[in-house]
């Protein structure tokens, strides 16, 4: 007997393009109704969006006397960055100068072009009670960059790129000043990203010789270094300091060798001007061991800060 069914194979493609168009149309208006809420299109929509879709207040680096201006003129760079982020009108962006100071400016596109108008007074903020710097040798490629990344995001003050004997990465001379400036904006998008005010001082690369003076100059340095016998861990060395109250106002640094670490005569130099620490019972990456040194020494010159004030 003859049945009027489709195949089962022709049935299931047909299923298949079913769903397939059903999906697309839903995401297409899923797209639609977000674009129209984003761009007060339609009001009513942009609250109960809001509980889901919420966007984090766009951030601007600029120099200080643009902070004092009611109707911000924003540089090159900020200029072409406010253009990508694509603002909507009414909201609210915030202006800082790497230097402690911020301002909110509220967005205005009805004459098309984003303008931005103060919505409140220049807020000033103290540097941290304590200033970090980190020592390191130069490591390759991309990990150099998030070592710099990171260390702003843990609130660095200070941080002296170091040349060594063992240093994979070779920088001439005349190389030297473009490659800060590079880290400078490095340092610069991770402030701006990670809700920092302060900047850190990113010097240009300099020999292992060179660091030594500066480390000598600084405060207080401890050197992540592979001695015999084992070094005390870092943290002993700082809980023991704060309790003690050694900890000062504040200058902690921390200097990390490269990847082959510091040679022997390298290793003698350094322990004539800084502590020697162990990072624990492993082995650590050159990135991974100044992150892990700043982390420490961010958390016990908080500690210190803290009892101090309690005190």
């Amino acid at each position: 007997m003859p049945s009027n069914r489709l195949p089962y194979a022709t049935r299931n493609i047909k299923h298949y393009f079913r769903r397939r168009v059903v999906s697309k149309l839903s995401q297409n208006c899923l797209k639609i109704i977000v674009w129209l809420a984003l761009n007060n299109k339609c009001p009513g929509l942009a609250q109960p969006l809001g509980l889901w879709y919420n966007r984090a207040m766009h951030r601007f680096l600029v120099p200080a006397v643009v902070l004092d201006q009611k109707v911000a003129v924003l540089p090159g760079d900020a200029s072409r960055h406010l253009k990508v982020v694509r603002p909507r009108s009414g909201e609210e962006v915030e202006l800082f100068d790497g230097k402690g100071s911020a301002r909110t400016y509220r967005v205005d596109l009805a004459s098309g072009a984003p303008v931005l108008s103060a919505a409140g007074a220049v807020r000033r903020l103290p540097p941290m009670p304590f200033d970090l710097a980190l020592f390191a040798c130069v490591t390759k490629g991309s990990r150099w960059d998030w070592t710099i990344e990171k260390a702003v995001e843990l609130g660095v003050s200070r941080i002296v790129p170091v040349i060594s004997a063992r240093c994979i990465v070779r920088l001439p001379t005349a190389e030297r000043a473009a490659k800060a400036e590079r880290w400078r904006r490095i340092a610069a998008d991770a402030a701006r990203q990670s809700d920092a005010v302060w900047l850190p001082e990113v010097d240009e690369a300099v020999d292992f010789p060179d660091a030594l003076a500066k480390i000598r100059n600084f405060g207080r340095v401890f050197a992540g270094a592979l001695t015999d016998p084992v070094s005390p861990p870092l943290w002993k060395v700082l809980s023991e300091a704060v309790a003690g109250g050694q900890a000062g106002r504040s200058r902690l640094g921390i200097f990390v060798g490269p990847e082959g670490d510091f040679t022997p005569d390298e290793l003698q130099a350094v322990l004539q001007v800084a502590t020697p620490v162990s990072f624990g019972p492993t082995i650590l990456r050159a990135e991974t061991a100044a992150i892990f040194g700043i982390s420490v020494l961010a958390a016990a010159g908080a500690s210190f800060v803290a009892d101090r004030t309690s005190g």
